[in-house]
């Protein structure tokens, strides 16, 4: 049986665990776990309708946090630091505004407690295309979205959560359908039970347009003991465009 939460742990220390983004998994932050390898016990989550994960009909902030809670008590772990990009930082904000007990400190990268409108459009129409036609090659796959997508970064990204079936056709790992359906759930802001004032990195892509200047008072108010930085000369995929630089702030924040 596919288990609710797929996770994988290496490492020895106090324990860390890291959050991707939509339509991400897990090893997409591995350059963020084999630099805390050494002094943390780092686990490597795919989230609900994910990478290994189960396939669920709901997903939003709240159910996300919830079932990283049931991971964390199946696994035994009473607290842990947290570290999420995009949506995994949507995820741990609103594990730590609920559970507060479960967070010993909190990283957020590119991404603020806010709703956001509506940008993922043409990678949910190259996610149903390469998903309709049946493709038998990444390649395949790769043309396919390029009809829809004119950034190459974009589809060399989606082409990590494809694997071919028994019969040599390639799917996706992550529940499109489910993802697309539950997509305004996940555009919310995270549902505040009270603010967390534990300790908390908000990393930015100095040229990304998720944390705004005008964000910062939606910070302030849900974690009131927020650090926020730029990381210069980066987007949003701040931690692989810039990951050493990324990794030593990470790591220097855990390291307290």
């Amino acid at each position: 049986m596919t288990a609710e939460v797929f996770d994988s742990v290496a490492g020895d220390g106090p324990d860390v665990v890291l959050l991707h983004g939509l339509f991400g998994m897990g090893s997409n932050l591995g350059g963020v776990s084999r630099a805390l390898q050494d002094h943390y016990r780092v686990h490597s989550l795919d989230l609900p309708n994910h990478g290994r994960s189960r396939w669920t009909d709901s997903m939003s902030l709240p159910d996300l946090a919830q079932a990283v809670d049931r991971w964390m008590t199946h696994r035994g772990l009473e607290t842990a630091h947290f570290v999420g990009h995009s949506l995994g930082g949507k995820v741990a904000m609103q594990l730590a505004l609920d559970s507060p007990y479960r967070v010993d400190a909190l990283v957020v990268a590119d991404i603020a407690p806010v709703a956001y409108p509506p940008s993922h459009q043409a990678v949910f129409a190259a996610v149903a295309a390469v998903a309709e036609a049946g493709c038998s090659s990444r390649a395949d796959a790769a043309k396919v979205m390029a009809q829809h997508l004119k950034e190459d970064t974009v589809i060399q990204f989606l082409l990590l959560s494809l694997q071919r079936d028994e019969g040599g056709v390639y799917r996706w790992r992550f529940n499109h359908r489910v993802l697309r359906e539950q997509y305004p759930a996940l555009l919310a802001a995270p549902e505040p039970v009270a603010p967390f004032d534990g300790r908390t990195l908000f990393i930015r892509g100095e040229l990304s347009d998720y944390v705004q200047d005008a964000y910062r008072p939606h910070i302030e108010a849900l974690f009131p003991n927020a650090e926020i930085t730029a990381l210069a000369g980066c987007g949003h995929w701040l931690h692989a465009e810039q990951p050493t630089r990324f990794n030593q702030r990470v790591v220097a924040f855990l390291d307290g």
